[in-house]
């Protein structure tokens, strides 16, 4: 797999799980805030592939 491909495949997973993580804040808090930690570290996870 291309290294641009993985850096953009993490990015979307991080934006999706910010997304749903912010669409559950109301119901369900202690999901959005693992989702919101996951989001973290697919994104820490690109930036890191990408140096």
């Amino acid at each position: 797999m291309s290294t641009d491909v993985a850096v953009v495949l993490l990015f979307t997973l991080a934006g999706f799980l910010i997304g749903g993580a912010y669409t559950t804040w109301k119901t369900a808090r202690p999901l959005a805030v693992a989702l919101g930690i996951c989001a973290v570290l697919a994104a820490l996870g690109a930036v890191l592939w990408l140096l």
